[in-house]
């Protein structure tokens, strides 16, 4: 392969961008069904109790967290004449595949041990594919405003695969007997078994992987974390990350009770989401440009901004109101673009600034925190509100007024909190084009 797009130094062209963001659509497509069908459809087709399966998932989502660092910095060691990268990926294809089809269609006398087993394998084969992915692509593009396209494109078809498993199970629909949670869940399972070795192919053939930067030694794992702690920018986007992100799945973790309670809009919630994700996904062109005039991290604050403003007036809704939240929903869905594109561009320019220091590209190792901040946004959100809620006196179906005031408050108002304080860790982010400039050259004269 030749071209501008080898180096990682230029901007890569449309057909490489397409075909790098190609695994992340099938590979979104999955991650829907273990956190949405899976667990409903294991306690409907086996003998399996609800406190063994929510046993189950717990323990795979602990081993999820856990296995991410030492994917990364494998990922970051391995030499191969494939690269770094592909290797991980090629390997974890048939392991996420098989995993999936053993979960998704179990034999009816599966126990805890079947389902424990699949859960691990699974989620082992999906780091194995997702950290080395964000890898590539952080590495694929050395340009500050090229990453960006890098990230839009790959996190953009990620919400699409999202969507596409969410519509799947209303465009197969079940039928007499069958449960919808089987009918989601076979759809989504072949579906992927087709599009992701597709696009894994694809990638692996058109998408260059440029060649690594290679330490003049080792760093010891004691060396390793004190250069992660050394490093003052990746800790204030890491923090403001994790931060905007328990902002994030706040709204995500309330929607059905707020869209059903609050709204009174049971039924609506579909249209309220396909609305959100739209309007996301329309506005990362405009966020790309807007970067581009101001800074990632400054066009990245006003979105969250943006957003404070949209979330501020859920509160005062009520039921009869779904058309008023749908303003807010495409108010905050634009908003949601900068999340999508920005965020991850800029942990490329934050790993930079070791590199520059060291000489060591630990990209997999970073992203693999990165995974694991996600996650951990993921796990708070419910762990705050549903405590909250149930002090507030709040029962599915009605409750108190203070229980649903309460539910609007913390789908609302505590995600505005949080984004604001988001805002004030990365209003000064010291990483612009022209500082993540001038750490390129020093990287270039070091590996000269």
């Amino acid at each position: 392969m030749s071209g501008p797009s080898r180096t990682g130094s230029g901007e890569p062209n449309a057909k490489v961008l397409i075909a790098y963001a190609a695994p992340a659509l099938p590979a979104a497509m999955l991650g829907l069904p273990l956190l949405v069908f899976l667990p409903a459809y294991f306690a409907q087709a086996t003998a399996l109790s609800l406190t063994a399966i929510g046993t189950i998932l717990l323990i795979a989502r602990l081993w999820d967290v856990a296995i991410d660092p030492a994917i990364g910095f494998l990922s970051d060691r391995t030499r191969s004449r494939w690269g770094r990268r592909r290797p991980w990926m090629l390997a974890a294809l048939p392991l996420v595949l098989v995993a999936s089809f053993m979960l998704f269609r179990p034999p009816q006398d599966s126990g805890a041990g079947y389902l424990l087993t699949w859960m691990l394998l699974v989620y082992l084969g999906w780091s194995m594919l997702q950290i080395p992915h964000q890898a590539w692509g952080a590495e694929l593009c050395a340009e500050y405003h090229g990453r960006n396209r890098v990230t839009a494109w790959r996190e953009s078809l990620t919400v699409a695969g999202v969507a596409l498993a969410s519509a799947l199970p209303v465009l197969l629909p079940a039928g007499p007997g069958r449960p919808v949670e089987e009918a989601a869940l076979q759809a989504i399972l072949w579906t992927t078994l087709i599009l992701l070795p597709l696009a894994g192919v694809v990638a692996f053939a058109i998408v260059p992987e440029p060649k690594a930067i290679v330490p003049a030694a080792w760093p010891t794992w004691r060396e390793g974390v004190a250069a992660l702690r050394a490093n003052a920018p990746f800790r204030r986007l890491i923090a403001s990350y994790l931060v905007n992100g328990v902002a994030n799945a706040l709204p995500a973790t309330l929607f059905l009770l707020y869209a059903g309670d609050v709204l009174g809009a049971s039924g609506q919630e579909g249209a309220f989401l396909l609305l959100y994700f739209l309007c996301g996904l329309a506005s990362v062109p405009f966020w790309l440009a807007y970067a581009r005039r101001t800074s990632k991290h400054r066009a990245w604050c006003h979105a969250m901004l943006i957003a404070c403003a949209g979330f501020f007036f859920a509160p005062f809704l009520g039921s009869g109101d779904a058309a008023l939240f749908m303003a807010i929903c495409v108010v905050t869905g634009a908003c949601f673009g900068a999340d999508l594109a920005l965020p991850a561009s800029m942990q490329a320019d934050a790993i930079d600034a070791e590199t520059a220091e060291t000489g060591d590209a630990r990209t997999g190792r970073y992203f693999a925190l990165w995974s694991v901040a996600t996650k951990l946004a993921l796990a708070l959100a419910p762990a705050l509100a549903f405590p909250l809620l149930e002090a507030s006196g709040y029962a599915r179906g009605g409750g108190t007024g203070d229980g649903l005031f309460v539910l609007a408050a913390l789908y609302a108002w505590v995600p505005v909190a949080f984004k604001l304080a988001a805002v004030a860790m990365i209003w000064n982010f010291p990483l612009d084009a022209r500082a993540q400039s001038a750490l390129r050259a020093r990287i270039a004269a070091r590996t000269a």
